[in-house]
């Protein structure tokens, strides 16, 4: 039954393109940093860096966030931070608030962002909302299967271009190894599906590389 829940949350991703809709191939590697505080604070930095082939999404863009997450009961944690972002063409300050719940082989995230962008007299708020799912392989748990999906509901319209309601979805799945108690390596394959307003959805083909350490 495990097996079966993230087989479909692996190949949901697979499905193909309306012939009309824009597509492109992008590369992400991230870097991810722990610590541990006490036994119910922990305080993650992590680190990304999107190669994308297309000009009109912005060329190459950087991501540094910070997140401070508390415990609040066994599988249950809030939090929040901000981000940086930065691309060819624009940069954005990003604030967000977290609902994190584990149960098993399953967590959900809920996160609400506050961004700010150069060219955008007020902030735009959005709404992410994250499913998954961690399936070990092996004995000892050195190997596991990770299958996911992720919505973004967009709440005010901050820029002409903005589409509110149900603005961005992602499908992935991937493998994660663990090479120690604190390190993990995770490769996935993520499709990004944009929805836009009288205009072709626009689809990203993504390998997303991913390396954690927890102290």
């Amino acid at each position: 039954m495990r097996f079966s829940i993230l087989l479909a949350a692996m190949t949901l991703p697979m499905i193909a393109a309306p012939a009309h809709a824009a597509e492109d191939t992008q590369f992400w590697v991230s870097e991810a940093l722990t610590f541990k505080a006490d036994d119910n604070d922990s305080i993650t930095l992590d680190f990304s860096q999107r190669a994308r082939s297309d000009a009109d999404s912005g060329g190459e863009q950087s991501l540094n966030r910070i997140t401070w997450d508390h415990r609040i009961a066994d599988g249950v944690q809030i939090g929040g931070g901000f981000a940086y972002l930065k691309s060819e063409v624009d940069q954005e300050l990003r604030f967000h608030q977290q609902l994190t719940a584990s149960h098993g082989i399953l967590q959900s995230r809920t996160r609400l962002e506050q961004r700010f962008f150069d060219n955008a007299d007020e902030p735009s708020w959005r709404l992410r909302e994250r499913i998954q799912a961690t399936v070990p392989l092996d004995a000892d748990k050195k190997w596991a299967l990770v299958g996911g999906t992720e919505l973004f509901f967009q709440l005010n319209r901050a820029k002409a271009s903005d589409k509110t309601g149900l603005a961005v979805m992602r499908l992935q799945g991937g493998v994660r190894r663990s090479l120690g108690k604190s390190v993990d390596v995770q490769l996935l394959y993520m499709r990004q599906q944009t929805f836009r307003d009288n205009e072709p959805d626009t689809f990203n083909n993504v390998p997303w590389l991913s390396f954690n350490w927890r102290i």
